[in-house]
């Protein structure tokens, strides 16, 4: 009885997310780590997306998708979520360095437009002030992009006064192949990338790239924090909700201390 009366009274929010159309990963590790923190947490989350088309990494596709974003904030607001998450890192960061703050604030201004004003949280924005959260100065990074691509997402990074010591581009092309594969091949993946003298190892600085079953285990392996952009995203989400940024098995960044 109790435990029901505990459940009612917790308070309940809705979290929406503008999505890629094949993006299959952002849907499920965010929500992965929010039913996880329900477990240990009172507040209860529901799920909300609306979808931009885009199907090859490319440039031209990502600017394409990017202006079907206001759209995507529009529809989320018609449904009065309690904050946005647009959930495509290489998209923001490849127009050009400190766009997410732009993107943010055009997307926030849709939904006070809309009579549903609701803050907008850019997975470019929180791998960055998830980073600058942990202080770290000097990290290394894995992407799934092709390396033109890889090498925009990491001259964003050191805009954002952040060195980027060492990299890797897995050069896949298609976003649903990116989608389709196996967190756990990170665990040899990151031993490509040098560590010595980081911060902080970003084991996926993309959220269709699945990583959290590998995060708690890299950052055991490697004895440094371990990042991925969902990480780094529902941490932003959790602190612009005012909430307790703690998530089980999620690495340093969702323990609570940042």
């Amino acid at each position: 009885m109790t435990t029901n009366m505990n459940q009612q009274a917790a308070k309940r929010f809705r979290i929406g997310q503008i999505v890629p159309s094949s993006n299959t990963t952002m849907e499920t590790e965010i929500p992965a780590m929010l039913r996880a923190r329900e477990l240990i947490l009172p507040e209860r989350f529901t799920f909300h997306s609306s979808r931009m088309r885009m199907k090859k990494v490319t440039k031209e596709e990502l600017e394409a998708m990017d202006r079907d974003s206001d759209r995507c904030a529009d529809e989320l607001s018609d449904a009065r979520v309690d904050v946005m998450g647009y959930a495509c890192l290489v998209a923001i960061m490849s127009m050009g360095t400190g766009y997410h703050r732009q993107s943010e604030q055009r997307l926030h201004a849709r939904t006070v437009q809309n009579g549903g004003a609701a803050p907008v949280v850019s997975s470019a924005g929180a791998l960055i002030e998830g980073l600058h959260a942990m202080g770290a100065k000097r990290v290394s990074v894995i992407c799934p992009y092709m390396k033109p691509l890889t090498k925009l997402v990491v001259d964003y990074i050191e805009s954002e006064e952040i060195h980027v010591h060492d990299y890797c581009a897995l050069e896949i092309p298609d976003n649903l192949e990116v989608g389709a594969r196996d967190p756990l091949a990170l665990l040899d993946i990151y031993k490509n990338v040098s560590l010595q003298g980081i911060d902080a190892l970003v084991i996926s600085a993309c959220v269709q790239m699945p990583s959290l079953a590998a995060v708690p285990l890299v950052e055991a392996q490697a004895g440094i924090p371990v990042v991925s952009a969902a990480v780094c995203t529902t941490w932003k989400m959790l602190t612009m909700l005012g909430l307790e940024t703690r998530v089980p098995d999620a690495g340093s960044l969702l323990t609570g201390r940042y």
